[in-house]
């Protein structure tokens, strides 16, 4: 993976600054973090345990703790070879012939029988969320994709104009929201009842998402499947925007999701003139918001109504409506 002067460069760092931990910005197997720490005299984590830690900090519902979970066992199950002399020692006992039971083999076989235990529990899950599903089958659904930290939870939060006891939680941090959540966004007609849109906020993607994740988040990211329409939630303020849109792009296109996509520019507060410029050429029909601000959500709101329920939808009732909420 690198050549003896990177590794020694680097076992060199570790000694000179005290370094606890090193991280490789890619996966590796296990016989190659071994390797690697026996060189480095130091732990090494991977790109997939890294994002696993990060997905294990941030869960906090049962379901986002059942999936995380999972995944940690699933990756984790391959990597129990050589982790320290204790998982080899053979352990007897009465009734066994032989050496007995390494300690190695109970942790595989505790592993295995949790991993089938979960397995269950998710099925179960999803067959909660597709009754769940069912029941909204008459609604038109909206999900809100991204790059993580793009903005979707803050954009939820603004264009359904949540109070503070149902907002979802909005932070300035990698996954920060694992479960999908879902609101109720409402069209105004004269005359009739109003219309009602099923807006749902979803996990946030990141490149080279591991294999782990995205098997054990199928029940998360079926939400995803089953919407009538994507929106795109973009970034516009970092630098790395178009290779983030590119990345939710594949991992949608491997899923295999045939949903209408559209781009929404998001943080346009904070972007530079260039980056406007960029996306315009990309997507002559992207949408431009902020959901800090509230710019371009009246705009997006009208897209959308219109988009479900064609042109019965006028600005001025949306301007009724955003009067009648603020008083």
């Amino acid at each position: 993976i690198w050549g003896i002067g990177k590794l020694k460069e680097v076992a060199l760092q570790v000694r000179r600054e005290n370094i606890s931990l090193v991280i490789a910005d890619r996966e590796l197997t296990p016989s190659q973090a071994r390797n690697i720490e026996s060189y480095l005299a130091s732990p090494v984590m991977d790109r997939s345990e890294l994002i696993l830690d990060i997905f294990a900090q941030r869960a906090s519902s049962a379901t986002g703790r059942l999936q995380v979970e999972l995944a940690q066992l699933r990756y984790r199950k391959s990597r129990l070879a050589g982790r320290g002399h204790t998982l080899s020692r053979p352990g007897g006992g009465i009734g066994t012939r032989g050496p007995g039971e390494t300690q190695l083999e109970k942790d595989r076989r505790l592993i295995v029988t949790r991993i089938e235990r979960l397995g269950k529990d998710l099925k179960h899950l999803k067959k909660q969320r597709a009754q769940l599903r069912n029941r909204r089958k008459n609604l038109s659904r909206a999900a809100l994709v991204g790059y993580t930290n793009a903005g979707k939870s803050s954009l939820l939060n603004a264009l359904c104009k949540l109070s503070s006891d149902n907002q979802v939680l909005a932070e300035n941090k990698l996954f920060a929201t694992l479960d999908p959540t879902t609101r109720r966004l409402t069209f105004p007609r004269k005359g009739a009842s109003p219309n009602e849109l099923l807006v749902t906020d979803t996990v946030g993607f990141i490149r080279q998402l591991p294999s782990p994740l995205m098997e054990a988040f199928q029940a998360t990211l079926e939400e995803t499947l089953e919407a009538d329409l994507l929106l795109l939630v973009v970034d516009l303020s970092s630098p790395d925007w178009l290779f983030q849109l590119d990345t939710v792009n594949d991992l949608l296109d491997s899923l295999g999701v045939k949903s209408t996509r559209q781009i929404v520019a998001n943080k346009i507060d904070c972007c530079e003139s260039n980056a406007l410029e960029a996306i315009r050429r990309f997507d002559d029909k992207v949408i431009y918001v902020s959901a800090t601000t509230g710019s371009g959500l009246r705009g997006l709101k009208l897209w959308l109504c219109r988009y479900f329920w064609g042109n019965s939808c006028s600005a001025s009732q949306l301007v009724q409506q955003a009067k009648s909420q603020h008083e």
